[in-house]
């Protein structure tokens, strides 16, 4: 059930975002992001988002709550600490993470991102 103040988060009626991350920050693989795109205020976003396999670099500028639905996705700081993220798993991303992430099997998140 949805209402003005409350939405379902799901993928069913949205026509999702398909991206690819640029070539200067991609590192291995042929990773295809799929994101639904539910919340966007410009300030504050949620949805999906499900990726293939592959490796790229990322830097947040931005602060982001994230929980592992589906697949395995290895987070690696600028200092090499490693963090595997598992269904189940949820964490926060910070402004200021940079590092690598890398997608083992197919993952597929829910998100909240406040810019």
């Amino acid at each position: 059930m949805t209402h003005p103040t409350l939405i379902k988060v799901m993928r069913d009626g949205i026509t999702p975002e398909i991206t690819r991350p640029g070539p200067e920050r991609l590192i291995s693989g042929d990773p295809v992001h799929t994101t639904w795109s539910i919340e966007d205020t410009g300030k504050l976003f949620a949805g999906l988002w499900h990726s293939t396999k592959g490796l790229w670099r990322t830097r947040y500028t931005e602060w982001e709550y994230v929980h592992i639905l589906e697949g395995h996705s290895i987070l690696t700081d600028t200092a090499g600490q490693v963090t595997h993220l598992k269904a189940g798993d949820s964490f926060i991303l910070r402004p200021g993470f940079a590092g690598t992430w890398e997608v083992v099997e197919p993952t597929l998140k829910d998100y909240v991102i406040v810019a």
